[in-house]
């Protein structure tokens, strides 16, 4: 069940991005197998990202524990690893090792600054990764500091999602020329991919280089956020003219106080009338008049009530598992639906069943055992 079932995916055992792109490929249906260390936390259940994955416990500082995972890697279609440029070599599963005993592997690398590069050997996180692909730049209000929206666009925007299609773009690749390869996946690259289309109108010059004075980055009063009258929150998004023209009419507005609509010099006054109206009515009562129109409406959900909402509910956006709300795969397909996923399995859970899978006998298991190799 899932498109991707038959694929096998060796995942060594990280943090943020990487484990993400596993959890997407598990949701889809590969078999994903994450190997970890023995002192990995037992129970895993409110880890989302080990979802659907299967886990074994090895001593990667140990030469047995390395022979164990190549002797995975022999059977697998990827693997993927988020360690700084040289770790992986250092402890003895690079990739020229790796592909020496499976030269089909696709062997996916997740780093920030990517694998070369004046900063590749230095630490960092989401918040500096997109600091230097221009996207944290444009976040915020005008006039004030740039605004870091979550881990999202560096760590699993530009990080998990972009090595998951390099992944994927590399197997099928494989299924052509029969050879492996790398996947350097940065996530400064891949967030300056997802500011594709700001670039684009920046170069039309219908994109000032600076924050909050533009269409998308709440510069527009038509774009943003306002309270409500009980302290919550709505979004609004009318940006074409039908559709703000509706706006109008639905927020009992004054037209003529509101146009020319793109007349970027009125925009601030224009928020300021909007923003009085806006607080006239809980946000419940303004959902009664705008949401599901043409509006482009939407009332501003918390993490707890985002699950709960009626179109949530219809879709099957989020599912429990194992006591753990939480979003359900995506996306969806009319013929390969993948099912719900498992809860994480406790860390090393598997490692007896995947060892015998790849050829080890009982015996040599527990000798492996006996050296400090499994858990």
């Amino acid at each position: 069940m899932g498109p991707l079932q038959g694929l096998r995916v060796i995942e060594i055992e990280g943090l943020g991005p990487a484990p993400f792109c596993g959890m997407m490929l598990a949701d889809m249906g590969a078999e994903v197998i994450t190997v970890g260390r023995a002192s990995s936390p037992a129970d895993r259940a409110d880890r989302i990202s080990e979802r659907g994955k299967r886990t074994v416990a090895l001593n990667l500082k140990h030469p047995e524990g390395v022979e164990a995972l190549l002797a995975l890697c022999a059977n697998a279609d990827v693997l993927i690893e988020g360690f700084r440029p040289g770790v992986a070599e250092r402890l003895g599963f690079g990739p020229d090792v790796c592909l020496s005993r499976n030269p089909r592997l696709v062997y996916g690398r997740m780093t920030g600054w990517g694998q070369t590069g004046p900063l590749a050997g230095a630490a960092g996180h989401d918040i500096n990764y997109i600091a230097i692909s221009g996207a944290l730049h444009a976040m915020g209000r005008a006039g004030e500091k740039p605004v870091p929206p979550l881990n999202l666009v560096g760590d699993f925007g530009g990080g998990g999602m972009f090595l998951a299609f390099g992944v994927m773009c590399a197997v099928f690749e494989a299924q052509r020329s029969g050879k492996g390869q790398v996947v350097d996946a940065s996530m400064v690259e891949g967030a300056a991919t997802l500011m594709h289309m700001m670039y684009a109108m920046k170069a039309q010059g219908a994109w000032r280089d600076e924050r909050g004075v533009n269409i998308l980055d709440t510069g527009a009063h038509f774009y943003d956020t306002y309270e409500t009258a009980d302290g919550k929150y709505v979004a609004l998004g009318s940006i074409e003219p039908q559709f703000y023209a509706l706006l109008m009419e639905r927020a009992g507005l004054d037209a003529a106080q509101f146009t020319p609509q793109n007349d970027a010099a009125q925009w601030p006054a224009m928020r300021e009338r909007l923003a009085a109206v806006m607080l006239t009515k809980s946000r419940d009562e303004w959902c009664a008049l705008m949401e599901g129109s043409d509006v482009c409406f939407a009332p501003v959900l918390s993490m707890t009530e985002a699950p709960s909402h009626p179109h949530n509910r219809f879709r099957g956006s989020f599912v429990e598992i194992a006591g753990v709300v939480q979003a359900a795969p995506a996306p969806r397909f009319s013929r390969s639906a993948p099912p719900v996923p498992v809860q994480a399995h406790p860390a090393g859970s598997d490692t007896l069943d995947v060892l015998r899978d790849a050829g080890y006998s009982d015996e040599r298991i527990e000798q492996l055992r006996s050296a400090g190799v499994l858990a």
